[in-house]
Formats: structure tokens, sequence, C-alpha cells
């Protein structure tokens, strides 16, 4: 049985990377990790973008004296943007950290479902309006029973 060439194993590695790390984001709910898995989503996509451009019998992108024109280049051009991508990439992290610590000050929790319902109250407060009820309150309960009620009393017809 031969084993894989190192060309499979980091083309799986990346797409893992990647899986892995978009999975985080739709699956947590927790604003730290959701930036933990944005960050192995960034590497994956690095890792794959330098992929293409890579050949396992390939050489460095450097002429010198005595080269052979027959041997074949590795392409310099994705290993740049890979560059690039890790300076803007570790420019946004330390955004979105400072955002996440700056919310944790404010509403002294990371659950992105708690965090919705404070900012839903911050805003209803600051606009001087009633705060949107949860569909699962005891009002919002009442509301639909009797929306129901009066759909059967008229027949489902308004008018």
């Amino acid at each position: 049985m031969s084993m894989p060439g190192i060309e499979v194993v980091l083309y799986t590695g990346a797409i893992g990377l990647t899986a892995i790390g978009l999975a985080g984001l739709l699956m947590v709910k927790n604003i730290f990790r959701m930036l933990l898995s944005l960050v192995l989503l960034e590497a994956g996509a690095s890792l794959l973008l330098i992929l293409s451009g890579f050949r396992e019998t390939g050489v460095a992108p450097i002429v010198l004296s005595g080269f052979s024109g027959n041997s074949v280049m590795n392409d310099p051009v994705p290993q740049a943007l890979v560059l690039t991508a890790i300076v803007i990439g570790v420019g946004v992290q330390a955004l979105a950290l400072a955002l996440i610590l700056r919310i944790k000050y404010q509403y002294n929790t990371l659950d992105m479902d708690e965090i919705r319902e404070q900012l839903e109250q911050d805003i209803a407060i600051s606009n001087g309006v009633a705060s949107p009820a949860s569909v699962h309150s005891p009002d919002a309960l009442a509301l639909r029973e009797s929306a129901q009620l009066s759909k059967q009393v008229t027949g489902g017809h308004n008018g």
C-alpha cells in the first residue's frame, strides 16, 4: 500500500481547517470562539491559496547562473497574496478582539443570544419604545392564543 503524496495530505489539511473554521462560525454562540473559528478558516484558506502555486518537484522562483530552463518553478504570486492576507488578517483579528473586550465590558457576557437581547433592550430604551418581547414570553403566547381563537370564531375570515 503506497503512502499518499504530500499534496494530498496538505490539501486534506487545508480543507479540514476550512471546514472546522466554517462549522465553528456557524455553530458556536460565544463570540470569542467565533473569532477563533475565523482564524482557523483564514488559515485553511491561506493554505489552499499557497497550495495552488505549490509543485512537489518545483524549485524556488529564483534564477541563478547555471539555471536550467527545463525545471518546474513554484508560483510566487500566491505566496505574496498570502503574506498580504496574513497581515490584513492580524489587523482584523486585533480589531475584533478589541471589540470583543468592549462587548464583554459593556454587556458582561460573550453569548450572542444574551448580547442580542440586551442590545435590543438598550435600543428600545434609547428610542423610548417598549422592549421587543420574546415569542416564548407569556404575553406573546396569550396574543397567539387569542388570535387563534378569533380565527376559529370568525371561521378564519377577517371582515
